[in-house]
């Protein structure tokens, strides 16, 4: 049953991130989370708790980034969303990897258009 939960959870996570909601999308993320961005582009790499992860929505936020999820799996702990985005007026799909402890998000983890974020926010 736990993966069924944590897929309630992530389902109202995303929910919320898409209401433009970070407080309600954070309500089921440790504090120490540690979110990955994959790639070479400027936003790329590891963020560790809730205030990098803000830090980081808010950079997505500065061109248009949306998600949409579109099929949910779940093995227990973790939740892999397949999701269609757009960002800066291009979109892409993804693959988002949700890990859970407890009910709460520990990990989150994205395979996306690496070329499509350093086209948007440059290489580090």
């Amino acid at each position: 049953m736990a993966g069924q939960d944590n897929v309630e959870r992530a389902k109202r996570a995303y929910a919320a991130f898409s209401a433009g909601d970070a407080a309600a999308a954070m309500a089921d993320m440790s504090d120490e989370v540690e979110w990955i961005t994959p790639g070479n582009s400027a936003i790329s790499g590891t963020r560790h708790g809730k205030q990098e992860v803000g830090a980081q929505w808010a950079r997505f936020a500065e061109h248009g980034f949306q998600t949409t999820p579109q099929y949910w799996f779940s093995d227990g702990d973790r939740v892999v969303v397949l999701c269609h985005t757009a960002l800066a007026g291009e979109e892409a799909d993804t693959a988002d990897v949700l890990t859970f402890k407890d009910g709460k998000l520990v990990r989150f983890q994205t395979a996306a258009d690496t070329a499509l974020l350093e086209r948007v926010y440059g290489s580090k």
